[in-house]
């Protein structure tokens, strides 16, 4: 199977999609890249084998989720390795290009690879002259490379100038060199949709487009013409990650809170987070409630529509994961959780407080005519619509909703988007709404019509 297969286990957030790596060294050490702040996978797969990790290891500044480094490091012992132009605020070795690091018969050496970040490092790990791999992080991934607007719309060029030279760098190495990185397709850091998480530098060099830009100039316009829109979270995380996440207890619960507490904290300016299915949020809810479905891509959302410095409150279905909900607030450094409505709307209702519904329609039941909004990513929205549809991503929203037809059928791929998007916009006082139960191929199913591509 070779070296990576036995050795390096690749850990996927599929809501973020990003991975981290856990590596065998070897006496029951390891090496942790690019861990998130929520390590249960990552000590689950130490447990499997046997390891502890004894080097922590950060490619970059991470703008989507905390960094699990400063955990590691209380829990485990962890020596963080960094880049020292990150200037991180906590005790890590700092390392420049070229700077290597003995892990006890396997070496990982530190190349400076700027562009999605300034102090941006893969790092190749070697046993003595032979390369095993090499992480990427956001530098070099599958399919392309990460973005590069992340320290402002301002230096978005010259930073893709600079990842143009970092990709050429990682190109140079050899043809069957493993390429580990941490950014993929899911990530809002990423442009390419695509299965594969892993590569080699010969795929790359064959399939990457970027890779085969015939210059610097063609470069730059096929990375920046890539770039969508991304989670306003993104602008903050960077900087905690450099200050150092605050250290976690065992085991972080979540409340159970009355219908009296919820009303008082409400009432000292909490927000209400409503994370059942979007069929349960429709047939009732709180009013003013914002719903996020709980999945895949809860803290994306959570991170993109509210702020981290209000209580959170949460209203859930029986059955659902409260310490998955718990993890992917934290990870994205939503501490403030106040706990979740204990006995969920039967609880609300039977207090005898009152409730709002949204309709939700199948496409076979949508009136002909009737406004459409479309809230998904301006690149969905252009690769195939419902004609006529407006579109404003769920991101933009709440700063267009003067732009939302009266009435509209609220759209995005399969509801869940659009529930967050009908939630945001009764709450800002808009009536008559209604979201489509399915996307833009069940309308073109129930209706015999193609959709739109395009503008």
């Amino acid at each position: 199977m070779g070296f990576a297969g036995d050795h390096v286990t690749p850990l996927v957030d599929e809501g973020l999609g990003n991975s981290a790596y856990l590596v065998g060294l070897g006496g029951g050490r390891a090496l942790a890249v690019d861990a998130a702040r929520d390590l249960r996978a990552l000590r689950a797969a130490a447990g499997r084998r046997r390891l502890r990790v004894a080097y922590a290891a950060d490619t970059h500044l991470h703008a989507d989720f905390l960094s699990g480094a400063v955990q590691l490091a209380h829990e485990d012992g962890a020596t963080v390795l960094a880049s020292a132009a990150g200037h991180r605020a906590f005790p890590h070795t700092p390392l420049a290009d070229g700077d290597e690091t003995d892990l006890g018969g396997l070496t990982l050496r530190a190349l400076a690879t700027p562009g999605h970040t300034d102090e941006h490092l893969s790092f190749l790990l070697l046993d003595g002259p032979r390369e095993l791999g090499v992480f990427t992080g956001g530098s070099l991934i599958v399919g392309s490379a990460a973005r590069t607007d992340l320290l402002g719309a301002d230096r978005a060029e010259e930073l893709a100038r600079a990842q143009y030279h970092s990709l050429r760098r990682l190109a140079g190495l050899p043809d069957d060199t493993p390429v580990w990185p941490t950014h993929g397709a899911g990530s809002f850091c990423s442009a390419p949709p695509g299965a594969e998480r892993t590569t080699t530098i010969g795929d790359q060099r064959r399939a990457n487009p970027l890779l085969s830009a015939p210059d610097e100039d063609t470069f730059v316009r096929q990375l920046l013409g890539s770039l969508g829109s991304y989670p306003a979270y993104f602008d903050r995380l960077a900087e905690a990650n450099r200050r150092g996440p605050a250290v976690l207890g065992p085991a972080p619960a979540l409340a159970p809170l009355t219908v009296a507490e919820v009303r008082g904290l409400l009432g000292r300016g909490a927000r209400l987070v409503d994370v059942r299915p979007a069929a349960d949020f429709a047939a009732g809810h709180v009013p003013g409630a914002v719903s996020i479905t709980l999945r895949g891509q809860f803290a994306t959302w959570l991170g993109w529509l509210l702020p981290d410095d209000s209580p959170l409150v949460f209203v859930t279905a029986p059955g659902q994961d409260l310490a998955e909900l718990t993890w992917q607030a934290l990870k994205i450094g939503y501490e403030r959780l106040a706990g979740h409505l204990a006995g969920g709307m039967d609880a609300w209702t039977g207090a005898g407080e009152r409730q709002q519904t949204l309709e939700l329609l199948t496409a076979d039941r949508m009136a002909a005519g009737r406004p459409v909004l479309d809230v998904r990513q301006r690149a969905e929205h252009l690769a195939g619509h419902i004609p006529d549809a407006v579109p404003i991503e769920l991101g933009d929203l709440a700063a267009r909703s003067d732009e939302v037809p009266a009435g509209a059928v609220v759209t995005c791929g399969h509801g869940e988007r659009a529930m967050t998007a009908a939630s945001l916009l009764q709450r800002a006082g808009h009536q008559d709404l209604a979201v489509l139960a399915g996307g833009p191929g069940d309308w073109a199913e129930a209706t015999g019509r193609p959709l739109r591509v395009g503008e």
